[in-house]
């Protein structure tokens, strides 16, 4: 990889990891990066990097920016549509349809950046590269995290979130003959300082609110924040309910994942998300994770190749 200081409009691959909501924070590092003049000319993404990556690639990413930083914690419930089958708790499908309506029926392969949503196919246990046909459906696949959304059937095959073997999917980029390989990790360690500023931002914004809508969807709030982070309201709070604790298995699963990929691939750029960022389901913190994205990759760049000239 090399390690030459960036020139004005030099090509990067751009690979985006898996994480829940803390994906957001892809959409800042994107607004870094071309701020200071790259060019985005190939995406590789898994899970919630696959779903930034392909609004981006196809030239829809500030429209769902935008989108995303207008949801409150209700509005995110109602994206929710629940089943008790197919091997998950959410269909997905309300989601789907929202990025549809922003996009259109589009194709990867008629997209201006090359681009490539990593899924796996989990009656074969194998991973799964997706870079042409739909779109939508290559999202879908990559975002279907285990016990939380079902599997997406496309092409005869199940598909299941693309994080369980690649979450940091830098292998389907080398294909491109870019200047620069950069990655984005939002399941990045955390630093000793940062634990309690994100422990009160998240006890600030959990705090009941005089506006607060305290019938239904207040209900359905607490017991998916509940069900999200322990096991009901008698729980010790360091005790994690059920699908935290398939969140944290998970996501120690893919730390061990990802320090493996990036000893092996060796990117010219790691940008650090803290995996303590927020919680997966957290994308009412939009504006919050951009921030932080853009932050990381500001700081991140400046440490290899130091601050632009003025």
């Amino acid at each position: 990889m090399s390690t030459d200081e960036p020139t004005e409009s030099q090509t990067i691959s751009l690979v985006l990891g898996s994480g829940g909501a803390r994906g957001l924070a892809h959409i800042g590092a994107i607004r870094a990066l071309e701020e200071r003049g790259f060019s985005i000319e190939s995406i590789a993404g898994s899970s919630m990097g696959a779903l930034v990556g392909g609004m981006h690639a196809a030239g829809k990413l500030d429209d769902y920016a935008d989108w995303v930083s207008k949801l409150e914690q209700s509005d995110v419930l109602r994206l929710v549509d629940w089943t008790l089958s197919g091997g998950g708790l959410i269909r997905g499908d309300r989601i789907i349809k929202r990025l549809k309506d922003m996009v259109g029926d589009a194709r990867i392969e008629d997209l201006p950046i090359d681009f490539t949503a990593v899924a796996v196919d989990i009656e074969h246990g194998r991973e799964i590269w997706l870079s042409k046909g739909s779109l939508f459906d290559a999202i879908r696949g990559s975002i279907a995290i285990p016990g939380l959304f079902t599997p997406h059937r496309y092409r005869g095959k199940l598909l299941v979130d693309g994080g369980i073997l690649n979450p940091v999917p830098v292998a389907p980029t080398l294909r491109s003959l870019n200047d620069f390989t950069i990655v984005v990790n939002v399941n990045g360690p955390i630093p000793a300082e940062e634990r309690r500023r994100y422990r009160e931002r998240r006890e600030a914004d959990e705090a009941p609110k005089a506006s607060e809508d305290t019938g239904l969807t207040e209900r359905i709030r607490k017991f998916f924040n509940d069900l999200i982070e322990r096991d009901g309201p008698d729980m010790e709070e360091s005790e994690p309910g059920l699908v935290a604790m398939l969140m944290k298995s998970l996501e120690t699963m893919e730390s061990v994942i990802t320090r493996q990929h990036l000893a092996v691939f060796q990117p010219d750029l790691v940008v650090q998300v803290p995996k303590d960022a927020c919680m997966i389901h957290e994308f009412h913190r939009a504006e919050e994770l951009f921030e932080l994205g853009y932050g990381r990759t500001i700081e991140a760049m400046d440490r290899l190749w130091g601050q632009p000239d003025e």
